[in-house]
């Protein structure tokens, strides 16, 4: 059954059974006052289940504590509350089960295209034909044939971070995070990429937690969409994408589209103006 199909279940309260792939229970964060200050309530207390297979993405403004929680999922920051289990483990720091490409690329400059993904399996010890033949798939996968031997510098950022992309998933992970992974692109890239991306996600059915900004990006890439708060991050919606699939670009035209966008926007609208202290005439 497709992911979009199988959304995951409203979130329970703390110390619920570990039934889906993903459970983000209590999962709080406060981080330490700096010289004897205020300590920051970054995430308030909050839970969510992933399903396999499902396509979440986590909308809100700047400083809501999106990027943090995906850290936090990838094990390289420690929540100060809860618990985020993965497969029924707890998740106590970084590990090859979690993909994760950030913002910035990330690729090591001084190895190739097909260096740099071979990079987890190497480590891993795998036979190196068998390196060469994830490799390859990959590479493929995300649209650079004949860039296996060229270094990052000689790439467009766009494809950097498809290398970027292609390393993450040659490891198998059980879940893909990205943190928005394409807001240094230009607008044309941006959408490419969301394409290359979703259509992989359609073939492969990998699980997958994607942090952005952009509402038209939350609704196009997910299958639910979830809308934190202003600092302290809180879940303040979670909103289903019933759009079919296979999901083409000229669905951003669509009247459902529009829908989802214009609840989406009213959400993140009233977030931005907490975050920026705006009270505009008649508010």
């Amino acid at each position: 059954m497709h992911a979009v199909d199988r959304r995951a279940r409203a979130a329970a309260a703390p110390g619920r059974p570990i039934v889906s792939k993903l459970v983000i229970d209590g999962v709080g964060r406060t981080f330490p006052g700096v010289n004897g200050g205020a300590p920051t309530l970054a995430l308030t207390p909050i839970s969510f289940d992933v399903a396999d297979n499902d396509f979440i993405t986590i909308l809100g403004p700047s400083g809501c504590g999106k990027s943090t929680l995906l850290r936090i999922v990838a094990g390289l920051d420690r929540p100060t509350a809860g618990r985020v289990c993965l497969d029924g483990a707890d998740v106590s720091g970084p590990g090859a089960d979690r993909g994760m490409v950030f913002q910035s690329y990330t690729l090591f400059p001084w190895l190739t295209v097909e260096e740099n993904v071979r990079f987890g399996l190497r480590e891993k010890r795998m036979p190196a034909a068998e390196q060469a033949d994830v490799a390859r798939h990959w590479i493929h996968k995300v649209g650079l044939d004949g860039f296996a031997r060229h270094y990052p510098k000689m790439l467009s950022g766009g494809m950097q971070q498809r290398t970027a992309i292609a390393r993450a998933l040659a490891n198998a992970p059980k879940i893909l995070l990205l943190d928005e992974p394409f807001g240094a692109l230009d607008h044309q890239t941006r959408g490419l990429m969301q394409e290359l991306l979703l259509g992989i996600w359609e073939s492969e059915k990998t699980t997958v937690l994607f942090v952005t900004h952009d509402i038209e990006e939350a609704i196009f890439m997910a299958s639910r969409v979830l809308v934190i708060s202003a600092r302290p991050g809180r879940i303040k919606a979670d909103v289903a994408v019933t759009l079919p699939h296979p999901r083409h670009y000229t669905v951003k035209t669509t009247p459902g589209f529009s829908a989802l966008k214009a609840r989406l926007t009213e959400e993140i609208r009233a977030e931005a103006l907490k975050v920026e202290g705006v009270v505009l005439p008649g508010g």
